[in-house]
């Protein structure tokens, strides 16, 4: 892979990483679009981490808050005990009970994850419905709910939302933002939680994908140089994309993003029709 390559894919992880449109999918079509092939799983693992550190800085006071008063709730802290019903405390459990069900079928669904759910006819269906289905909660979906109200049930239902993003076209994001909607939460509180919701998963996600690949002979197969490049622009970018993105929504709906998200569909329809896309990811590219 080479520089321009790497810049042009950190570029495409960036913008999509945080919005509800598909990273996976983004990278997926734009690899097939550029004939780079699948760039490796040590590349996808590393860039993502350099978009979850942009979380990691923009959210660092929120986050911090979370781990120092959900460790000062437990039995062991004497001095400055919190109780379990601390909002903080209370956010940074349902942020745990969040990341199960995506840790536990992410590694349940490996093998699909990596071959059959990678087939872009699926990506084309996933992108359109799960776009419409972000269309009618915005649409319909209640604005009056904050996460300080938020329930165990719907927290867990907020990680099976997470874990539909397993599959290409659906988007993390996307479909967190879809449950909280539903669920009545208000954009900003459905957004904040997908991002804070995102982190453990996505760093543990990418850790265990880079351990995996090191063991192996695929660490061999690594381009120091453009990979570093793509995850410092992934980083740049995204940072960017979260502090646009946040006050996007105080304002306005989700909308352009449903129609981009149908609009996307059928053009990636059309280019598997006239063969200019492929439906099976083609050889990896290094």
């Amino acid at each position: 892979m080479d520089y321009l390559s790497a810049i042009i894919l950190g570029i495409v992880q960036g913008l999509t990483e945080f919005l509800p449109i598909s990273s996976s999918a983004h990278l997926r079509i734009t690899t097939d679009l550029l004939g780079l092939g699948d760039p490796g799983a040590a590349f996808t693992a590393i860039i993502q981490i350099g978009t979850e550190l942009a979380v990691l800085i923009y959210f660092w006071k929120d986050i911090w808050t979370i781990l120092t008063r959900w460790w000062r709730s437990m039995p062991w802290v004497s001095h400055g005990h919190l109780p379990s019903s601390d909002p903080h405390v209370r956010l940074g459990w349902m942020i745990i009970v969040g990341s199960l069900p995506i840790g536990i079928l992410g590694l349940a669904l490996q093998k699909w994850i990596d071959t059959s759910f990678r087939n872009l006819w699926i990506t084309v269906f996933t992108l359109a419905f799960f776009g419409v289905l972000l269309g009618v909660a915005d649409w319909y979906g209640k604005r009056e709910k904050t996460l300080e109200k938020m329930t165990w049930s719907e927290a867990l239902i907020y990680g099976f939302a997470q874990a539909l993003a397993l599959i290409p076209g659906v988007s993390r994001s996307g479909g967190t933002i879809t449950a909280g909607r539903l669920m009545g939460f208000t954009r900003p509180a459905a957004a904040r939680y997908s991002f804070l919701l995102a982190m453990p998963a996505v760093f543990a996600s990418g850790l265990y994908k880079v351990y995996d690949v090191f063991k192996g002979d695929e660490a061999a197969n690594v381009q120091w140089g453009p990979t570093i490049v793509a995850t410092v622009v992934c980083f740049v970018v995204g940072y960017a994309v979260i502090v646009w993105f946040l006050k996007m929504i105080s304002t306005k709906s989700f909308m352009p993003f449903v129609y981009y998200r149908v609009a996307l569909s059928a053009f990636v329809a059309i280019c598997l029709l006239t063969g200019l896309l492929h439906a099976n990811a083609i050889g990896v590219g290094v």
